[in-house]
């Protein structure tokens, strides 16, 4: 019994000691809920207001806020097919940029058809390097260009170390995911200023946001084009234009497999069309912005994890033109 009784004293005196440290344990606690539960709320509502309500309102009128020219690069297939095709429901009439002629000729007959608006047909082979911008520069020169959108971009054949990659996969990665939107906003930006409105929109990847494995130059690539957006929009927001970094992540496109996962959840992994509709009503309100909802949950989920690219499937993290 005596024992017992010199056992629960003692307790009772490292209880006591210990009660300080366990009030101040609670108050960390109650901190780092109440921080979590405002982050959540908070990003919450900017899932709400960015990507939800803009939808509600009637459509902006993106002719008088811009301009009524939009050249879109990459727009044969994919989101920049789907970009353009919304842009032209908005009433814009539509440059087409890409290397496959045939493509774009039936790409631009039928926004024609579909929305009668103009279209005009540019065929360039951005891995090309310089030589392919002074045609584009001279027909660009007189025309009211209100939006320029960048989509045009190289991928890796398969992930793959980059010491294996081809030498001319690594040019083609350089010319046409670097140079040509930066070229491209060379060209317009310009006229854009002169008229003191405009909008650059370049389309990157989520991979931009993380460094990826196997896919190094590519996402070392869409970083650029992040953060040269990024940079863009502090140097020219006070001339009127407004840039864009667009951040898709997994977009159901033809390469998708019919029967894969991400073919099942349209939710997870949009059409291009509705993530074009999506990314659209983004217009001017977000600087940078993955585009639609999922993606924007999926953003926040990756955050603070080093190596996400093989946790969620390197493909899940890239946008194919």
């Amino acid at each position: 019994m005596a024992a017992v009784d010199s056992f629960y004293l003692l307790y009772r005196e490292i209880a006591r000691s210990c009660n300080c440290y366990m009030e101040a344990l609670a108050l960390v606690g109650a901190w780092y809920t109440a921080r979590k539960s405002i982050t959540v709320i908070c990003d919450f509502y900017s899932l709400i207001r960015l990507h939800f309500i803009p939808r509600l309102g009637s459509r902006p009128d993106l002719i008088k806020q811009y301009g009524r020219w939009a050249v879109v690069s990459g727009a044969t297939d994919g989101i920049g097919k789907a970009y353009a095709e919304e842009l032209a429901c908005h009433g814009l009439n539509i440059i087409l940029i890409s290397q496959e002629e045939e493509k774009l000729q039936a790409v631009a007959k039928n926004i024609a058809d579909t929305y009668r608006v103009e279209t005009v047909v540019m065929v360039a082979d951005f891995s090309r390097g310089r030589e392919i911008y002074a045609p584009i520069r001279e027909a660009l020169r007189d025309r009211d260009i209100g939006i320029l959108v960048n989509d045009v971009g190289a991928f890796y054949p398969h992930p793959q170390y980059f010491a294996q990659l081809p030498e001319d996969t690594l040019w083609d990665i350089v010319n046409v995911n670097i140079a040509a939107a930066s070229l491209m906003v060379h060209i317009v930006l310009p006229g854009m200023v002169e008229r003191k409105k405009g909008a650059i929109i370049t389309v990157s990847s989520g991979s931009c946001c993380k460094p990826t494995p196997h896919l190094a130059a590519f996402s070392a690539s869409k970083a650029y084009l992040d953060h040269f957006s990024r940079a863009l929009q502090y140097e020219y927001a006070s001339k009127g234009i407004f840039v864009q970094s667009l951040i898709p992540f997994y977009v159901a496109t033809s390469v998708t497999a019919p029967g894969s996962f991400l073919h099942r959840c349209p939710w997870l992994a949009p059409s291009p069309r509705v993530y074009a509709q999506h990314a659209v009503s983004t217009l001017g309100i977000s600087k940078r912005t993955t585009g639609y909802w999922s993606h924007s949950i999926q953003e926040q989920k990756g955050n603070g994890r080093q190596c996400w690219a093989s946790r969620w499937g390197i493909l899940s993290l890239c946008y194919f033109e």
